[in-house]
């Protein structure tokens, strides 16, 4: 079976991870972006998560939704970042739900275990009694993630954008509006037309604790093309293309299915390897599971191990220096039959024998 790998990924996410920082530093304020005068937009979408929570200061099970506009889940993937994780994430909405050319896009995350104070200090103080004093306003509460965007509607419903949390456990908050006053064209919801539609989606993020000293992996990403891409963006650029890493552009697959004629591109990142000299000695084997009718897998090919050591990593790698373990795999689909796939990855780092193996599904189509 013939592969290849992608060694620009050795070193690139030490590049990424500055840009990435940035990204966090400038979101994770508390409030949105202060503006001369309130956005009338922010300001609704605030109100709105604000009023979810007071209204439910609990943990939900599994996604809710609340409005015209009907946002899902999508997908997410977790990778390590500067100071905690980087979660590039996408939602699906139908675009008939929005009828103007722009959108607001307001993301709160709060931890699930504060989500009763932050309810408290979010309600309003009762009216004192006759002849007393006021009740002091409680101190705006901050939030891991708190930040608002203002995009083109997209055409296939698809927005994907990224946050940074430090590792939890999280009540993700997803507002979306039609945007009323486009600070790039004439106003886009005029007085007198209908009310804007709006849509909330809550959703549980549980980031993982990558500085643990223990063998671990990113998600796995299965990318349809990987793109190189020049020069390193600014923060604002880097939160609209959350795929971008480095020198690279990913496009993850939307699906997992893929043609014979295409190529199964394999992508993550390994964390807690040993290392001497700033350089590990890790093993990754692949190893391929056919789906047969009955439903029984059968093991069906492997590729040639992944060594990551000092005679295979560039000499600049340095573990110290913030430089990521990459895992990747570019394998032709052409001798693969059509069908459902398992691809079974097997981390080994090979001074402590610590083990860790990931499954990722996919299909090939005739």
């Amino acid at each position: 079976m013939h592969i290849r790998r992608l060694p620009a990924l050795t070193v690139v996410l030490a590049v990424f991870l500055s840009a990435a920082q940035a990204v966090a530093q400038r979101a994770n304020s508390n409030q949105p972006p202060a503006r001369p005068q309130p956005d009338p937009d922010t300001v609704a979408l605030v109100q709105m998560v604000d009023a979810d929570i007071v209204a439910t200061p609990t943990v939900q099970v599994g996604d809710t939704m609340k409005g015209e506009v009907a946002l899902k889940w999508d997908s997410s993937h977790f990778i390590k970042g500067q100071n905690g994780v980087y979660i590039p994430f996408t939602l699906t909405f139908d675009p008939a739900s929005i009828r103007t050319s722009e959108i607001s896009i307001y993301v709160r995350a709060v931890e699930k275990d504060r989500l009763p104070l932050v309810a408290a200090a979010l309600t309003p103080p009762a009216a004192p009694a006759a002849g007393s004093k006021p009740a002091a306003a409680a101190a705006p509460p901050k939030y891991a993630w708190d930040n608002v965007h203002f995009l083109a509607k997209p055409a296939d419903g698809r927005i994907t954008r990224a946050i940074a949390l430090p590792a939890g456990d999280y009540e993700l908050f997803v507002a979306v509006k039609e945007r009323s006053v486009s600070p790039t064209s004439a106003i886009s919801n005029p007085p007198g037309s209908p009310s804007a539609r709006t849509g909330l989606l809550r959703h549980a993020v549980l980031a993982p604790d990558f500085s643990k000293a223990e063998l671990q992996t990113s998600s796995v990403l299965l990318a349809n093309t990987v793109e190189p891409v020049s020069g390193q963006l600014s923060p604002a650029e880097q939160e609209a293309n959350p795929y971008v890493f480095g020198p690279m552009r990913i496009v993850p697959s939307r699906d997992g299915r893929f043609a014979k004629t295409n190529e199964l591109q394999v992508i993550f990142w390994v964390y807690g390897a040993s290392a001497v000299a700033g350089k590990p000695d890790v093993l990754i084997e692949y190893n391929f599971y056919l789906k047969q009718p009955d439903g029984v897998e059968k093991y069906f090919n492997k590729t040639a191990p992944q060594e990551l050591n000092a005679k295979t990593l560039p000499p600049e790698f340095n573990a110290a220096a913030g430089h990521q373990l990459p895992g990747s795999l570019v394998v032709p689909l052409t001798s693969f039959p059509p069908g459902d796939y398992r691809l079974e990855i097997k981390v080994t780092d090979k001074p402590s024998g610590k083990v860790v193996t990931q499954n990722v599904a996919f299909s090939v189509t005739g």
